[in-house]
């Protein structure tokens, strides 16, 4: 069944299609194409529903198989704050409705990829890579992004050279504007879930040198010293990087069904 996200991107389309499209048409022929391309987005629509369903079931499913103190308050957070709806980025990767929950499930994936190489180069590190920790780490890494992100309206340019609409994201930082993992860390502590201090650093330092402080000589010391002491750091870090890089390149959207434009080509409005 179509949810009410997806009856709405029905009727932009609807909407944008008949205003594009009648000028010097027949009205058989518009009629024509205009149910044969609705059809087209239903399935289109119905089957991205479908998949979001499925992927976020699997989601709240791992979650609860850890029996972690706080979990239930954190899924009802997800649920109320959008992060099962939001974009993973604003115009890079999975840039599109959906793409955050995407993105988190491809991280717990390769980091269960990627720990059986580990494990079995250096076995005193399986401890510390238990499957409930990476759960945690991996599907909760991005949890600062549930409500950064609203929806926008902009324009560019087409191969005409007319300038025409199309649907993008923007960030509003303006909701406890205290950095990226941190935040992450700091929400869930909040909410009440019970995390071991692997997890807190993995989730703090997910991005690497990306998430230093310019300049700052207890940022870098902070995180070299995780680095050596948490395996799950770099199992996280390799996992996010490499979904990010690999698993998700060729799945974005097209300019305007998602994703921006080139800088030198996009506007707000004409």
């Amino acid at each position: 069944m179509l949810n009410a996200c997806s009856l709405r991107d029905l009727f932009v389309f609807a909407r944008k299609y008949v205003k594009e499209n009648h000028v010097n048409k027949s009205f058989l022929s518009f009629s024509s194409r205009l149910y044969r391309d609705l059809t087209l987005q239903l399935i289109i629509f119905a089957q991205k529903s479908l998949n979001m369903e499925d992927k976020k079931e699997t989601f709240i499913r791992l979650l609860r198989s850890t029996g972690r103190e706080g979990i239930e308050k954190v899924i009802d957070y997800l649920e109320k704050s959008g992060f099962f709806l939001a974009p993973a980025s604003t115009k890079h990767h999975l840039s599109y409705e959906g793409g955050l929950l995407e993105h988190s499930l491809n991280v717990y994936k390769m980091a269960l990829a990627l720990r059986g190489p580990i494990v079995k180069m250096k076995p005193e590190v399986e401890k510390n890579l238990s499957d409930e920790s990476i759960i945690i780490a991996a599907l909760l890494h991005d949890t600062s992004k549930a409500n950064i992100y609203k929806k926008a309206q902009k324009w560019k340019k087409d191969e005409q050279n007319r300038w025409v609409s199309y649907d993008s994201y923007e960030t509003d930082y303006h909701r406890m504007p205290v950095g990226h993992g941190e935040k992450s860390v700091i929400m869930l502590l909040s909410l009440g879930l019970k995390m071991t201090v692997d997890e807190i650093v993995a989730i703090r330092w997910h991005m690497g040198a990306w998430d230093l402080a310019f300049q700052s000589f207890e940022a870098k010391s902070n995180i070299s010293e995780a680095g050596n002491r948490y395996p799950l750091l770099s199992l996280i870090q390799a996992a996010d990087n490499l979904a990010t890089h690999i698993m998700e390149q060729g799945q974005e959207p097209k300019p305007g069904q998602g994703q921006e434009p080139k800088k030198e080509q996009e506007q707000k409005q004409p």
